[in-house]
């Protein structure tokens, strides 16, 4: 009965968090609210008896990833407005639209293939960790080498993203200077 009510319980939790992280405005509640939801996760691993999974979605997810985040938006200017020029939004929609495909059958071709069977038993006298790493890298090693490389692609975005040069910086004006700035801007831009 208590699975049952801590399930529920994190789960509207955890959907809640994300509503809010996607649904904000306000950067910093985006980000307070993603890192709340990614702690709810690690319950349901906790639920299940996976410890080292539940310790590693707080440590790597909770505290890298969202430092990582957190270093990445001092760096980002909310003030400025961010215009896309695609100039062909249907190939980016079937390019992205395949390129998700993809990426879904990488990840659920070993878990639904008869093929491809787990050789290892679970082993409880010396935990699951032993147990996660055996598996890891036999049965699951594409989609864990597809992480690191999407991981990869994540940090250079970032790092091209950071890089980028910004002709004013809007913490150091004014709020008079912003708006004379924008309004500028907007005379520019028409």
């Amino acid at each position: 009965m208590f699975e049952i009510v801590a399930f529920y319980l994190f789960a509207i939790l955890t959907i809640v968090m994300f509503s809010i992280t996607v649904f904000t405005n306000n950067a910093l509640y985006a980000l307070s609210a993603l890192a709340a939801g990614m702690i709810f996760i690690s319950a349901f691993f906790f639920l299940l008896n996976a410890d080292f999974l539940g310790v590693v979605q707080i440590v790597v997810y909770t505290g890298a990833v969202m430092a990582l985040y957190a270093f990445g938006m001092m760096f980002f200017d909310s003030m400025s407005e961010v215009k896309e020029r695609i100039q062909n939004p249907r190939l980016v929609f079937l390019l992205s639209g395949i390129a998700a495909v993809i990426i879904v059958l990488i990840f659920v071709s070993p878990i639904v293939s008869d093929n491809i069977m787990s050789e290892f038993a679970v082993h409880p006298e010396y935990g699951n960790t032993q147990d996660v790493g055996v598996i890891l890298f036999t049965k699951f090693l594409v989609p864990f080498e597809v992480a690191a490389v999407m991981l990869l692609v994540a940090m250079i975005g970032g790092i091209i993203l950071a890089g980028k040069k910004m002709d004013v910086s809007y913490s150091e004006l004014s709020e008079d200077e912003i708006d004379a700035l924008e309004s500028s801007n907007e005379k520019d831009s028409k």
